[in-house]
């Protein structure tokens, strides 16, 4: 449980460690989220906010989400999703939250986007398969080769990795530590790689897996990434 954001993946870089260690990091631009419902336990059983991001006009909203915005008195926003929350209390509706309200250095983060499409992809590319021999004598090398059963069951078993669209589905990337937080150019920085294409809107959010104890002593071995960082002002 805990706050998350809309983002925009501006792209790849690295930052430098005090000893000179690059760190491969991805920058997300997080713009400033407004408040739009509360959801309480008392009243729907659950405690969580509504946070809504990206300004836009009535044509590309429908009547039902334009009169949920108007209901609330806030401007029209295109992104809206509830975010579980301990305190749903410390929130008013309208209350803007910028990126140093909801990511802090040092913690981990999922990052939920749309991968790259790929296209019609044979099954060497799409799922590793080694194919078949490269030497003179065989007709076919890239071929997926046989996809049948014996008699029984005699079919083609449901979820056979074949041939097909490969890419442009909903990927989670978990337990991304937050290297740094720029507020001034409303930026995060994410250790390692994030899916979909520059420009492209991911959700990050605070990890699922955080509380693993897997998870604590990975933070552990990396916590001296955001302590050592090169800033700017140093």
């Amino acid at each position: 449980m805990g706050l998350g954001a809309f983002g925009i993946k501006l792209g790849m870089t690295r930052v430098f460690l005090k000893d000179g260690t690059a760190v491969p990091v991805t920058a997300i631009k997080v713009p400033k989220h407004t408040v739009v419902a509360i959801r309480t336990v008392e009243k729907d059983g659950y405690n969580a906010i509504q946070l809504g991001a990206f300004e836009t006009t009535e044509k590309k909203l429908t009547k039902p989400e334009i009169g949920h915005l108007k209901k609330a008195g806030v401007k029209l926003l295109r992104r809206l999703k509830e975010f579980r929350v301990e305190n749903p209390q410390d929130y008013q509706v309208g209350q803007e939250l910028t990126v140093a309200d909801i990511f802090k250095p040092g913690e981990l983060v999922d990052v939920v986007g749309i991968s790259k499409g790929r296209g019609f992809a044979g099954t060497m590319k799409r799922w590793d398969f080694g194919g078949f021999p490269k030497s003179h004598g065989h007709r076919y090398h890239r071929a997926v080769g046989s996809i049948g059963q014996r008699t029984d069951p005699g079919r083609v078993w449901k979820g056979k990795r074949m041939a097909g669209h490969w890419g442009a589905e909903k990927i989670r990337v978990q337990s991304l530590l937050v290297v740094d937080v720029l507020p001034e150019l409303e930026v995060i920085l994410v250790k390692g790689s994030v899916p979909g294409h520059p420009k492209g809107i991911v959700i990050v959010e605070k990890s699922r897996i955080a509380n693993r104890r897997s998870q604590r002593l990975k933070l552990n071995r990396i916590k001296h990434i955001p302590e050592n960082l090169v800033r700017n002002e140093q």
